[in-house]
């Protein structure tokens, strides 16, 4: 599929199947999936760093991991109490750090050029630190696709 001008795709993986995500990335046209996790570890089979990394580069789908966009424990920790405006808060600060703004920066620069998505971890993005990713982008001219992938019980494969 060719890529739009300027659209950045998102994805989470919760609730999801490693080959959902995949299909899910390639039905898209996604070329490089960008990796926002904090801490790109998973209990889920599959999504750790390593082994995600060179399961996309096999299927085609290049992965890069921008750490400096994830959001740090104690954001983590704030939503999964459900303690929204804290996890906001402390992801706007983390959004706002220099190390933040350049792996911004170089995201708005490879998502210019080819066709790129977000991925973290939780299924609906308005919970997920993505979403504010997302905007930020919207708000310098890119349109913003949310990728839903299908569970594990709909595949067929274990969760």
């Amino acid at each position: 599929m060719p890529k739009t001008m300027n659209e950045i795709c998102t994805i989470g993986y919760e609730n999801a199947t490693l080959q959902g995500v995949i299909t899910a990335l390639k039905e898209a046209g996604v070329a490089l999936l960008v990796d926002i996790r904090d801490a790109p570890v998973s209990r889920k089979p599959g999504f750790s760093k390593r082994t995600f990394g060179a399961t996309l580069e096999s299927e085609g789908i290049r992965y890069l991991h921008l750490k400096a966009l994830g959001t740090p424990k104690p954001g983590r920790d704030a939503a999964k109490r459900g303690d929204r405006e804290t996890f906001h808060a402390i992801y706007q600060k983390q959004f706002e750090s220099a190390d933040a703004r350049a792996a911004f920066a170089d995201l708005l620069t490879i998502a210019s050029a080819e066709r790129a998505c977000l991925l973290c971890y939780e299924q609906d993005h308005a919970r997920c630190h993505r979403d504010i990713v997302a905007d930020a982008m919207a708000a310098r001219g890119f349109s913003v696709r949310h990728l839903t992938s299908l569970p594990a019980w709909m595949t067929g494969e274990g969760a």
